[in-house]
């Protein structure tokens, strides 16, 4: 998949110059290499697509959409009634090892108890979900180019970074740099923001 993008942003780029015909099947190597990183051109790269899904806790979400150039669906806990799908699910902090907290326990337990007492009364879930947690598990699709995500992966995968953000996007970085070649081969995780930041573009 990710050859196939690199291959479909050559072809976009070489339009500024007409030279669409001199692209063979593996000229995008020799291309991204020259023309993006070597020359800095990673304006091009706006012109391919891919979309994640996440499942995280929603203080995640709302760090997430943060990041504006990006496309999202969350699920929504005002049309979800969590209390179709039995027991509610939480996630908890990257930091926290088992056996969690009591206190956190406690309260993700109370807020449950709350929010199903809610529902008994004859709530809707769009109000009942004013007692949920940002501990509460959502599913966001995530849709970006790579640009973006390039971006995104600089700026959230470095040592100063949330655990929770390093926890999802470490791995997507790895992942990436199997599966879309060259373009994020210098992003490392755990290096410093303002090292990132330089190579931006």
């Amino acid at each position: 998949m990710g050859i196939q993008l690199l291959r479909f942003v050559e072809l976009q780029a070489r339009i500024s110059h007409r030279s669409e015909a001199l692209q063979t099947p593996d000229s995008w190597k020799r291309f991204i290499q020259s023309v993006v990183l070597d020359h800095g051109d990673f304006s091009v790269l706006e012109h391919a697509s891919f979309t994640v899904t996440f499942k995280v806790d929603r203080g995640v979400t709302h760090e997430l959409v943060r990041h504006r150039m990006f496309s999202f669906t969350q699920s929504s806990t005002r049309f979800i009634n969590y209390k179709k799908f039995g027991e509610l699910e939480f996630i908890a902090p990257a930091n926290f090892e088992e056996p969690y907290p009591w206190e956190w326990i406690q309260s993700l337990a109370e807020s449950e108890r709350a929010y199903l007492q809610l529902l008994e009364n004859g709530k809707r879930p769009q109000e009942a979900r004013s007692v949920l947690p940002n501990a509460l598990a959502a599913t966001i699709a995530m849709t970006g180019n790579l640009r973006s995500w390039r971006w995104l992966l600089l700026a959230r995968t470095t040592r100063e970074s949330h655990p929770d953000m390093r926890r999802i996007l470490n791995p997507l970085l790895e992942d990436l740099k199997d599966k879309v070649p060259l373009v994020y081969d210098d992003i490392f995780v755990g290096e410093r923001q303002i090292d990132n930041a330089r190579k931006a573009h």
